[in-house]
């Protein structure tokens, strides 16, 4: 899977232009943004409040009251729920009664919900703003990005910060460590000389470049693959495309910089080889085997299995994305739940891309639907995720000090979690979407 071609952007736009122009983007739709929020409706069924005006604000404050509140950390239900965000963070969070509502403050309905934090998409492309507005809409409030073809993921980054009702909170990666780097060395000038590498981006000199590139850009962390793509029917999935020297070499370049590693692979070798280098988390993964997990669990190493864009092959008309789609899904459940089994950190993980955005709830019923209990499918969206991304301290739990996102669900999750698919309501850092 992973990352659809894109055509390139101007020749104009420069490395500062990339920030620039995604300010620049935030203050344009933002006033959109308000424009059309100023009409909506603040509560669940009704309500009050109307949207906030002027510059582009950390976040907001609001009061979602009268909901059932689910703790994914803990486990623990709170019926009656009040939670209160000031400025975009989470000031109080219990029952009713316990908790201080502030005077005038705006308040959400939430009465026949259940209230849970904005959930994590651990891998995703986003390439556009419109990409970004339905990630979170769809109720991925936070993500990790899995590459995009021209850095635009760290303009989206960007854009979250000025906006964030307008995109999810964002780890970017950069552009992909990948041999046959195509139109992507049009991404940074100090890429293009590796266009005439007649075996492309393979020796230990330019494995460095394309990271160092994508540090000097402001990637947070460093995207690679070991095997070739299983999205593309040319391609033959379990073919490996980089040793584990040559993985070694990447993870050595990222650590130099206190960066991390995905990587995309499927093949048992190319899994084992990628982990043994040591990557910080296994995309996809559908053939890693018990040895590998064995690895991966003593490293701490995360799993992100994707199996919502497995599942997609399965519905693919091309035969052959078909054929590996149901070929692939079943063993790549069993190998979810054996890692979870055996200690392995799971990470919910939706790799959307080309412009089709899915709902992260779907990562979450599949992780349910491969032997997971549902508060432990909903953790790999949550609490799992979070710690993944280095963000366990202010995503993945609506409690003090972390922040305002959270999602609205019309019954209770912990006997469908497919309800998270179709959240009725996103919040975005204090901000009713």
């Amino acid at each position: 899977m992973c990352l659809e071609a894109t055509p390139p952007p101007s020749p104009s736009v420069t490395r500062r232009g990339v920030l620039a122009g995604a300010a620049a983007l935030a203050g344009t739709v933002a006033a959109a943004g308000t424009a059309t929020a100023a009409g909506s409706s603040t509560a669940v069924g009704s309500s009050t409040g109307a949207a906030r005006g002027g510059g582009t604000p950390a976040g907001g404050d609001l009061v979602i009251r009268g909901g059932t509140l689910l703790d994914p950390a803990t486990g623990e239900v709170t019926e009656n729920a009040v939670v209160v965000i000031e400025r975009g963070t989470v000031r109080a969070a219990g029952r009713e009664g316990a908790v201080a509502v502030p005077q005038g403050a705006e308040v959400l309905d939430a009465h026949g919900h259940w209230v849970l934090p904005g959930l994590v998409d651990a891998h995703i492309h986003l390439g556009t703003a419109a990409e970004a507005r339905d990630a979170v809409r769809r109720g991925a409030t936070s993500a990790r990005s899995g590459s995009t073809t021209f850095y635009q993921d760290i303009a989206v980054r960007e854009l979250a910060r000025h906006s964030p009702a307008l995109a999810p909170r964002l780890t970017a990666a950069g552009v992909f460590v990948t041999p046959d780097l195509g139109d992507t060395v049009l991404a940074d000038p100090d890429l293009t000389p590796l266009a005439r590498l007649k075996e492309g981006v393979r020796s230990a000199e330019a494995l460095r470049r394309v990271v160092e590139v994508n540090l000097a850009r402001g990637a947070d962390v460093i995207k690679t693959r070991v095997n070739e793509r299983a999205g593309l029917p040319e391609q033959d999935p379990l073919a490996q495309v980089y040793s584990y020297e040559q993985l070694a070499e990447i993870v050595a370049a990222a650590r130099r910089r206190g960066k991390g590693v995905l990587c995309h692979s499927y093949s048992e070798q190319g899994c084992h080889d990628a982990v043994t280098a040591g990557i910080r988390s296994l995309e996809h993964g559908a053939f890693v085997g018990e040895r590998t997990l064995r690895e991966m669990r003593r490293r701490g190493t995360y799993f992100t299995p994707t199996l919502t864009a497995i599942a997609g092959l399965a519905e693919s008309t091309n035969p052959i994305l078909a054929e590996r789609g149901r070929t692939y899904l079943p063993v790549l459940k069993r190998a979810v739940l054996a890692a979870h089994e055996l200690g392995v950190p799971l990470a919910a993980g939706t790799d959307s891309s080309g412009g089709t955005v899915r709902p992260i709830g779907r990562e979450v019923e599949l992780m349910r639907a491969a032997g997971l209990s549902a508060l432990d499918a909903i953790r790999t969206a949550t609490t799992g995720a979070a710690r993944l991304l280095g963000a366990d301290r202010t995503v993945g739990r609506l409690a003090r000090g972390y922040a305002g996102d959270a999602i609205l669900v019309a019954g209770d999750p912990l006997a469908d979690v497919s309800l998270l698919k179709h959240p009725t309501r996103v919040i975005r850092a204090g901000l009713p979407l």
